[in-house]
C-alpha cells in the first residue's frame, strides 16, 4: 500500500487493539499540535456514515487515531483525522488513495480518504489482534510460526510490487497478526529512498526480529539513514558485524537461519519478492521436514557483472559450496548411468544399469526403493471426535469427513461465545485409531482458518465416546513435540521417534479463533498421517 509521494498512516496499538495506523518509522514532518477546539466527539458521524466510537490515540504525526463504525455496512473501522485538511493533507490522502487500489488478503484494506478542508481522514480496515512488535514483547516466535509471518508479509509486499509500487515501511510495528490468525502489513510511506530491493530485505528483518527480538535496522541502513525505532538492535561483534539468529538463541534451523542473513547481507543481491514468498511458502508448509536442514533454502548470488563484463568477487560462499557439490554429484551419478544404459543397449555391458559397481540390487528387482513418507490409509470409523464438554449433541458427529482425502470438506464444532470454547471444555479434538502400532513419520492438520493452538498427542488404548472417558484420554495421552500456539491453518506434527510405533493418537485443540463470519468455531478440514 505504497506512495511515492509520501508519508502515509502508521500503526498504534492501544489496549491490546491494534488498528490501521503507525508506529513504523519515525514522521519525517514536523508533527503539528493536536486540536482540542473542534475535536470529534464519540457519537460524531463523518460523512453521513462512519460513526467515532472510540478515541484510541494520536501518531507521531499529530493525527488522530478512533475506532469507528460504518453505519451502512455495519463493520468495524478505523477513522485517521488530521488537522486541518486540504493541502497540508494531501500526501495522506493519496497514499490512502494508492493503498486503495492494492487489493490482498495480507495487506490492509482502506476504504474511504475524504477532506473536508478544515480537516481530513481516511478510513480504514479495523483489525483485532496485536504488532508483531507485541508478540515478541513476551520473547521470540517459535521458527515455524516466525516463517509463516515472514511469508504473509512477502505475499503482501509481492502484490504492492506487482502494481509498480514500494512499501517502504515493512517493520514490526507495521506487520499486525489478528486473533483469527491472519497477518497483515500496514503503513506504507515509500518515497525516494525506497526501493524494491529494501521491501525484500526488510523481510529479513522481520524474520530476524521474530527470531531472536531484536531489530536489525534494516531500515536505517539500507533506506537512507531515516530514523531507527525504539527497538534493541541485534548483537553485534566489535566490527559492527549482526549476530546471526542461532548464535542468539536455540532452536533456529540452520536453513531458516542462512535465509534471515542472506537478506541482511549487502553482499548478495536479494531476489524478487514474489520469488522470495514461493521460498517462505515452501518452507512454511514442511517447516519441520528433516530435508530441509541439509538441503538448505534458496540461494542468493552476489550483486550484478561490473562493468567489464566479469561476474562479481563471490561473497557469502557459506551459502554455495554445499550447493555445488551436491550438483556436482547429481551430474556424475547421471553421468554414470547414461553411459551404463547405452552401453548395455549396444550390448557390450553385461551388468544391470542400475547397479553401480560395488553395490548389490536390492531383492526383488532393479528399482531402487521409495524414501518419500507413505500416507496411511484411515476410514471413518476409525476417527471420532473427542471432546471434555458435557454438551455432547450433533457437533460430536461427521468426523469421518477429516481424512476423506477432500480438503474441501470437513468437520465443524458448535459456535462459542469466545476463545478457549467460552470456558465451557477444556478442548476438542480427534481421536485416530491406526488399527495397528505404525511408525510415523509426521501428522499434517489442514485447519477451516488459522488462529488456534493445538497439540498432538499420543496413547496406548481408547475408551469409549463420553465426557469422562473422553477426560480420561485427554490427560493420560502423552504430548508429541511442541503445540502449535495461535498457528495457521496449516499445521505439521513431526516429533515422533524413529524406534517407537504409535497407534492412538490424539490431534487436541485448546483455544479457537473467529472464522471468515465472525464465529468462534472449530473446523477441521483434513488430518494425515504419514509413514517413512
Amino acid at each position: 500500500m505504497p506512495s511515492s509521494t509520501g508519508p502515509s498512516i502508521a500503526t498504534i496499538i492501544e489496549g491490546g487493539r491494534v488498528t490501521q495506523v503507525g508506529e513504523g518509522q519515525e514522521a519525517d514532518e514536523v508533527t503539528p499540535p493536536v486540536m482540542a477546539f473542534g475535536a470529534p466527539a464519540v457519537g460524531e458521524v463523518l460523512a453521513e456514515r462512519y460513526e467515532l466510537a472510540e478515541h484510541i490515540n494520536d501518531d507521531s504525526a499529530g493525527r488522530q487515531v478512533w475506532r469507528g463504525v460504518d453505519v451502512v455496512l455495519r463493520r468495524p473501522v478505523a477513522v485517521v483525522l488530521r488537522y486541518p485538511g486540504g493541502d497540508s493533507a494531501m500526501e495522506m490522502l493519496q497514499a490512502a488513495v494508492t493503498a486503495s487500489r492494492v487489493i490482498h488478503p495480507n495487506l490492509v484494506g482502506v476504504y474511504d480518504a475524504i477532506d473536508e478542508d478544515e480537516r481530513a481522514y481516511v478510513v480504514r480496515e479495523w483489525v483485532d489482534g496485536h504488532s508483531l512488535r507485541e508478540l515478541v514483547a513476551d520473547g521470540p516466535l517459535e521458527p515455524a510460526r516466525a516463517t509463516s509471518i515472514a511469508h504473509a508479509v512477502a505475499g503482501a509486499i509481492a502484490a504492492v510490487h506487482a502494481t509498480g509500487m514500494v512499501h517502504g515501511n515493512v517493520h514490526p510495528g507495521t506487520v499486525m497478526v489478528g486473533d483469527d490468525g491472519r497477518v497483515v502489513l500496514a503503513d506504507a510511506r515509500a518515497d525516494g529512498n525506497d526501493t524494491i530491493e529494501t521491501d525484500a530485505r526488510a523481510v529479513g528483518g522481520v524474520l530476524y526480529f521474530a527470531l531472536t527480538g531484536a531489530w536489525p535496522h534494516v531500515e536505517a541502513n539500507l533506506s537512507g539513514g531515516r530514523g531507527r525505532s525504539a527497538l534493541p538492535d541485534g548483537v553485534r561483534d566489535a566490527n559492527g558485524a549482526l549476530a546471526a539468529p542461532r548464535q542468539v538463541r536455540a532452536g533456529v534451523p540452520a536453513y531458516l537461519d542462512d535465509l534471515t542473513m542472506d537478506l541482511l547481507d549487502p553482499q548478495l543481491a536479494v531476489p524478487s519478492v514474489d520469488v522470495l514468498a514461493a521460498e517462505l511458502g515452501r518452507l512454511n508448509a514442511a517447516a519441520e521436514e528433516q530435508y530441509l536442514d541439509n538441503s538448505g533454502p534458496l540461494r542468493f548470488a552476489t550483486h550484478d557483472e561490473d562493468n567489464t563484463g566479469a561476474p562479481a568477487a563471490p561473497a557469502g560462499t557459506r551459502n554455495i559450496v554445499a550447493g555445488v557439490a551436491a550438483l556436482l554429484v547429481i551430474a556424475l551419478i547421471g553421468l554414470y548411468f547414461g553411459i551404463n544404459a547405452l552401453s548395455d543397449r549396444d550390448g557390450t555391458n553385461a551388468a544391470s544399469p542400475s547397479t553401480p559397481p560395488g553395490a548389490t540390487a536390492p531383492a526383488g528387482g532393479t528399482d531402487a526403493p521409495t524414501t518419500q513418507p507413505q500416507k496411511i490409509p484411515i476410514d471413518g470409523n476409525s476417527v471420532r471426535i473427542v471432546s471434555t464438554g458435557t454438551d455432547r449433541g450433533q457437533e460430536l458427529n461427521g468426523a469421518a469427513a477429516v481424512v476423506d482425502g477432500d480438503v474441501n470438506k470437513g468437520w465443524e464444532s458448535d459456535s462459542y461465545d469466545g476463545p478457549q470454547f467460552a470456558g465451557l471444555k477444556s478442548g476438542m479434538g480427534v481421536l485416530i485409531d491406526l488399527k495397528e502400532p505404525r511408525a510415523i513419520k509426521d501428522v499434517q492438520v489442514v485447519l477451516a482458518n488459522g488462529g488456534a493452538t493445538a497439540e498432538l498427542k499420543s496413547g496406548t488404548t481408547t475408551l469409549p465416546s463420553s465426557k469422562a472417558s473422553d477426560t480420561q484420554l485427554v490427560t493420560s495421552y502423552t504430548i508429541i513435540g511442541e503445540p502449535h500456539e495461535r498457528a495457521g491453518a496449516n499445521m505439521t506434527f513431526s516429533a515422533f521417534q524413529p524406534d517407537q510405533k504409535y497407534q492412538y493418537l490424539l490431534f487436541w485443540v485448546t483455544d479457537i479463533a473467529k472464522n471468515a463470519k465472525n464465529e468462534y468455531r472449530l473446523g477441521i478440514q483434513e488430518i494425515t498421517v504419514r509413514a517413512p
